[in-house]
């Protein structure tokens, strides 16, 4: 025997375990200073004490229960990380693309059948035609939403958007329901913009601005009207939408070529700037 008392160790002397279990709570919650009052420290107190001493296993589970917590990676990581998976070429946003440009074709052909002046065949035509418009909407806006970009999406969009509305511009001034000059601006002013955006890239990237946008819609409708077989006031109507179309066509074509001139000057200056700090 010790000579201890039982009423010193707080209780009879079966109780040792919890009483040291409770003195162990008791010394962290108080802490060095004897702060008794700060949760904090007691929680902290409690779960390392739980960690090491045998009396306070309660503590020791509700650690483990803490770091097992900890080690779980967090809901939002496991979505983006699948969606950055899911970023290969037979994404959706690719798979639209291809749509749009396998339309092409199968515009050309109901576009041009029956000699090109049949009202049926021209109403199919102008599904294909809307279908090509309305995936150019979403593939674009599903691959930056998403993480969905690829390397093929980038050089795929572009040109399954020129296609489309070439092939459609190109059979309606062959088919005589459309001047050739407007075909000649509308796609001169859509490859030289695109080309122009490559010659460009080395000092930064020309966004889309609101106006290219709204060109980009007004294009559709117009050419969209051109392509069904309208007559009367409807046809008047599309000859007025083309012409605004052809106008911001222009003057959105020349807002990006100002765009380019300052991009390159800044891009210039700043390599400039920088060449002569390395050399100082």
């Amino acid at each position: 025997m010790t000579g201890v008392p039982a009423s010193a160790a707080g209780g009879p002397s079966g109780a040792r375990p919890v009483a040291k279990g409770a003195a162990a709570r008791r010394s962290g919650a108080a802490g060095p200073s004897g702060a008794a009052g700060k949760p904090g420290a007691a929680k902290a107190g409690a779960t390392a004490s739980g960690a090491v001493t045998s009396g306070g296993g309660t503590e020791g589970t509700e650690g483990a229960v803490r770091e097992e917590d900890d080690a779980r990676p967090a809901r939002g990581g496991k979505i983006t990380a699948a969606a950055v998976n899911q970023a290969s070429v037979w994404n959706v946003a690719n798979l639209l693309t291809m749509l749009r440009l396998l339309l092409v074709p199968g515009f050309v052909a109901l576009m041009l059948a029956d000699g090109g002046y049949d009202p049926a065949w021209r109403s199919y035509a102008w599904a294909a035609f809307a279908i090509a418009m309305i995936t150019d909407l979403f593939d674009g806006h599903l691959a930056r939403t998403y993480n969905l970009v690829t390397d093929f999406g980038k050089i795929a969009d572009p040109i399954a958007d020129k296609a489309i509305m070439g092939a459609a511009l190109i059979c309606l001034s062959g088919l005589g329901d459309l001047p050739w000059w407007v075909t000649g601006v509308i796609l001169g002013r859509e490859v030289g913009i695109t080309l122009l955006r490559f010659l460009v890239i080395r000092y930064g990237v020309i966004p889309a601005s609101r106006g290219g946008k709204l060109k980009t819609l007004t294009q559709g409708v117009a050419v969209g009207m051109y392509v069904l077989a309208l007559t009367g006031w409807l046809a008047t109507l599309r000859f007025w939408v083309m012409a605004a179309a052809v106008v911001l066509t222009v003057v959105t074509g020349l807002d990006y070529v100002k765009q380019a001139i300052v991009l390159r000057r800044r891009g210039i200056a700043e390599r400039r700037a920088a060449l002569k700090e390395s050399e100082a």
